[in-house]
């Protein structure tokens, strides 16, 4: 390995990817034993791995292989034993006749590959990976299951049987704990481990998805689908059944989509699950959206909002009358928003309704509607009998059609509170959405109290960020100001350690907040377009999406790759929107 050690020096010495006292570093390192010369390079981001790779096969004439996109298939296990390629380190990715693919780090340690030609009487030929990836591939194929999975798995004596009406829990909810499966079924202790693993690992849904052979479970952690185990394929029926005995769904039914809920007990607190199924081409995917009402205990300063927008929407909220909007896609975090800002200002002495579909969290104190399209009980129906129940405030889960915005505007303009969210890009664009959607610009301007747009961004581990130098350049083009890359020319970047998710841990909000001001009401009467409407609101001082996340990379609380996977560019967005064109 030292010898190889060395040929790697030299061929990043010869292509200049690595500075040289870095490699001598990185050399010396090596040779006390410590780590390889690319564990060493790769753990202290020296260079990125794909680069490394690519210039490793090239001088090495190996073709290379990356593990992360590749699907291990279970029986590889088969053809090499784990202690084999613990021993070799090389890792089998897949046989055809008698040729047998195997990952290398090392091509050229020929006695090993001699070996591993005896032992699995095959021909081989090699794929180049570096250690450290080969290593964790070694150890997902092996041992990736969890124990306890794979105990469970073995007490499956027939695991194509149907799986009968469970009893219902006291109260219909399911109490879980790590001790408390030891009773039950296979099958049952399986999908329990799945939920209860889950809620442990912070996850909002789960996703159970059949392909041709095999079954993928994953987990959204801060907003990102991670792999978390992998059934057997024989499996997935039982586990969709059971599923859908917990949602009282019909099990029989496989050929259209069903929705359904549940709840759960674990870990002291009680949290609810929505479950969707859909037929696929495989069989039933099942996801289950996580609904923990914890999440709700967030007052709004703990949310991550700028001063001067966290500003913005406490005084909106806290007017007597008129309509609020937070807007943004699926997930960016609305509905806890608005809720945060009810619970904020709920007195006893008012009588609070939302309208939802469906009522997501319950909470004590506040009328819930779920809203019912088969009986009739759209939005819109439920609004219009929720304005005859005498409300202070009304909470629309979402406004979809120009009935329901019809009404609202209405009910804003009655002396009621109106707090909604809508499906749009920024703030300013919200208003030309609203006029299209039919309502007249006067109506919008007079009812509307302010408009917002919302966004989760992952947070830095405060354990193991670390700093790093950006070229002046690259941040003047993100949006920084000349003062702020003198005073600020350090960034941070996620490294990762073993209390964290790849360098990240959690997810807080950005808010754009748009006060609907006497200057905009009259842009607004007059039909002007969003971006002019834009640019008047960023004179009066609203911090974009994009400048709320710079000021937050620069405090170290995220980093500018996240900043430019969540905001668009101030000058990067369209002159006029889609509807005006």
């Amino acid at each position: 390995m030292v010898s190889f050690n060395r040929r790697i020096v030299r061929i990043l010495e010869e292509t200049g990817l690595v500075e040289d006292d870095v490699l001598a570093t990185a050399s010396q390192v090596a040779k006390e034993g410590e780590k390889s010369v690319t564990e060493y390079l790769l753990e202290k981001r020296i260079v990125e791995e794909k680069e490394l790779l690519g210039a490793l096969a090239e001088r090495l004439a190996v073709p290379p292989i990356d593990l992360e996109r590749l699907r291990l298939e279970e029986d590889l296990a088969e053809v090499m034993p784990a202690e084999l390629a613990k021993e070799t380190g090389c890792l089998p990715i897949c046989k055809t006749g008698n040729l047998l693919t195997i990952a290398v780090s090392n091509p050229f340690d020929v006695v090993k590959h001699d070996d591993l030609r005896l032992a699995t009487g095959c021909d081989l030929r090699l794929a180049l990976a570096l250690e450290p990836r080969i290593l964790d591939s070694i150890h997902q194929l092996y041992e990736g299951g969890a124990s306890n999975l794979a105990d469970i798995l073995d007490e499956v004596d027939d695991p194509d049987v149907m799986i009968g009406k469970a009893p219902k829990e006291e109260d219909d909810v399911l109490e879980l704990d790590a001790e408390g499966m030891e009773g039950d079924a296979p099958v049952i202790k399986l999908v329990n481990l799945i939920i209860y693993n889950a809620i442990k690992a912070k996850a909002s849904d789960i996703h159970i998805e059949p392909f041709e052979k095999r079954v993928r479970v994953r987990y959204r952690v801060d907003g990102a689908l991670e792999e978390a185990m992998d059934p057997p394929r024989k499996l997935v029926n039982s586990i969709t059944s059971r599923l859908k005995i917990m949602a009282d769904l019909d099990i029989a039914e496989k050929r259209r989509p069903q929705d359904g809920k549940f709840q759960v007990k674990a870990e002291g607190r009680q949290i609810d699950f929505r479950v969707s199924t859909l037929p696929t081409v495989h069989g039933e995917k099942v996801v289950l959206r996580i609904l923990d009402a914890s999440n709700l205990a967030l007052s709004l300063d703990k949310l991550g909002f700028e001063e001067k927008a966290l500003a913005d929407f406490r005084e909106s909220i806290n007017s007597p009358y008129g309509m609020i909007l937070v807007t943004g896609p699926t997930g960016s975090g609305k509905t806890t928003t608005l809720y945060s800002a009810v619970k904020e200002i709920m007195q006893p002495e008012d009588n609070f309704v939302t309208v939802e579909d469906p009522v997501e969290y319950q909470v004590d104190g506040i009328n819930q509607v779920q809203v019912n399209v088969k009986s009739g009980l759209t939005f819109a129906a439920a609004l219009r009998s929720i304005l005859r129940q005498d409300p202070d405030t009304v909470m629309i889960g979402e406004i979809r059609d120009p009935e329901t915005i019809d009404i609202a505007i209405k009910a804003a303009l009655t002396g009621h509170l109106v707090l909604s969210t809508l499906h749009t890009n920024d703030a300013a664009s919200t208003i030309s959405r609203m006029v299209d959607m039919g309502v007249d610009p006067f109506m919008v301007a007079s009812a509307t109290l302010l408009v917002s747009a919302q966004r989760l961004i992952r947070r830095l581990c405060s354990r193991c960020k670390e700093p790093y130098k950006v070229k002046p350049e690259k941040l003047r083009s993100l949006g920084f100001t000349e003062d702020e890359i003198r005073e600020k020319p350090d960034m941070y970047r996620a490294k990762g350690c073993n209390r964290c998710a790849q360098g990240y841990a959690g997810r807080f909000a950005l808010l754009e907040t748009l006060p609907i001001t006497e200057a905009i009401k009259r842009m607004v009467i007059d039909g002007h377009s969003a971006i002019e409407i834009r640019n008047k609101a960023l004179e009066e001082g609203m911090i974009s999406l994009r400048r709320a996340a710079l000021l937050n990379a620069m405090r170290g609380n995220t980093t500018v790759e996240e900043v430019l996977r969540v905001t668009l560019a101030d000058d990067q967005r369209p002159s006029r929107t889609a509807t005006e064109e």
